[in-house]
């Protein structure tokens, strides 16, 4: 495990952080992972951009190396869903901008640490657990976002590389990034089967981009590509099956955008709970009123749902199950998860009043971040169409892709 595991014991459990579904070792590492988080709350916040004293911070710590599972003395060489579940459900708890800059240097560096070859896994990957290489997954573009099939980014042949010509969007930590996970469509009007996926360095000839102004934090940016060059060395996986590279990345990171909004509906919860029992009104304790004690009973409730389904789909990753089970039970925790997390938010912010959207207020702050998750990453449609066309192949397997 990663960080001084070893210095938590069973006395670090605490109704902060459920045990079921966990080992031992695990409950030990998520205390670990929030007490590290806590450590992180004298960095400057920077909105909109990538933090760097954050992320190095982050590194230093092992707080990203728990990324990529194993030892913490081992080349990263893997990623174990349910540690990943457990690093963003922590940090989201206590520092959404620490959780939101981990979760980025996983999903920009996945495609690589997956699908890449030995040099460059090598080149770049213990880098990122280190806080000193920031990437970023380049999938997204102005007419093809959750039709990830409808890809416009051309990659036209070039002597024994291709050049990168058009423009992605939406695209986390760009442009800020020190090396992208690009796909782009390698054989015209193929669809998903004609994208391949390309490392590409950020300082590349012919890349530049800008940043995009949002209503969370989070650092977002428009790349363009004019010209860029790749070699063969730089394909993630093989040519044209970069959609596969894509999804597996997805498929992983789906179970902990779920973890994600658990963790901020958690301290929703912790914040409304808190605030109900100090709020005096009519003669009482907000607390004592009825309502008020079935919403936080619906809240906690719903949040221990999603916290269920996040851990059985990482155990589902994890475990090996058949590819088409872990991406519908991926898209359920997401499903779920971002939806409840999105209800439990706006609940605290009711039960807190007009001082719940004060500036600068806890609620504030994750009323604008709870937002995002049920859009990126696959919004909560396309995750119904997951889950639904996983149910045909369940029950009619010859209409499952109809």
């Amino acid at each position: 495990m990663v960080g001084d595991v070893g210095a938590a014991t069973a006395s670090s459990r605490s109704r902060d952080e459920p045990s079921f579904g966990l080992t031992a070792e695990q409950v030990e590492y998520a205390a670990w992972v929030r007490r590290a988080a806590e450590d992180l709350s004298g960095i400057e916040p920077v909105h909109g951009a990538v933090n760097r004293p954050l992320v190095k911070t982050m590194g230093a710590a092992g707080l990203l190396r728990g990324l990529f599972g194993g030892d913490p003395d081992d080349e990263p060489r893997d990623a174990a869903a349910m540690q990943l579940c457990l690093l963003r459900e922590m940090l989201a708890t206590v520092n959404t901008e620490a959780e939101t800059a981990l979760a980025l240097q996983g999903l920009g560096c996945y495609p690589i640490l997956q699908s890449g070859d030995d040099a460059t896994r090598d080149r770049w990957v213990p880098g990122v657990a280190r806080g000193d290489v920031v990437p970023a997954f380049a999938l997204s573009e102005p007419d093809a976002g959750s039709d990830a099939g409808a890809l416009a980014l051309e990659a036209r042949p070039d002597g024994d590389g291709w050049t990168l010509h058009g423009t992605k969007t939406w695209i986390s930590n760009a442009p800020d990034a020190d090396v992208y996970s690009v796909f782009a469509r390698t054989t015209p009007g193929a669809k998903a089967r004609g994208v391949t996926g390309f490392a590409v360095a950020g300082d590349s000839p012919g890349l530049t981009g800008e940043r995009l102004d949002m209503v969370a934090p989070h650092a977002l940016g428009t790349l363009h590509f004019d010209g860029v060059r790749v070699s063969r060395d730089d394909v993630l996986g093989e040519v044209d099956d970069g959609f596969a590279v894509a999804m597996r990345t997805l498929d992983l990171f789906r179970p902990s955008v779920g973890a994600f909004a658990v963790g901020m509906a958690q301290a929703a919860l912790d914040a409304s709970l808190s605030w109900a029992q100090e709020r005096e009104l009519f003669g009482g304790r907000l607390i004592d009123q009825q309502a008020t004690q079935h919403t936080l009973a619906e809240m906690a409730t719903r949040i221990e749902a999603g916290r269920l389904l996040v851990r059985r789909a990482a155990a589902a990753y994890d475990g090996g199950a058949p590819a088409h089970e872990i991406t519908t039970s991926a898209a359920q925790a997401k499903l779920f998860a971002t939806e409840t997390a999105q209800w439990v938010v706006d609940q605290a912010v009711q039960l807190h009043g007009a001082r719940g959207l004060q500036k600068g207020h806890l609620l504030e702050r994750l009323y604008r971040e709870v937002r995002a998750p049920r859009i990126y990453e696959g919004a909560s449609e396309v995750q119904r169409t997951i889950i639904a066309r996983g149910l045909m192949k369940a029950t009619n397997p010859g209409r499952a892709g109809t």
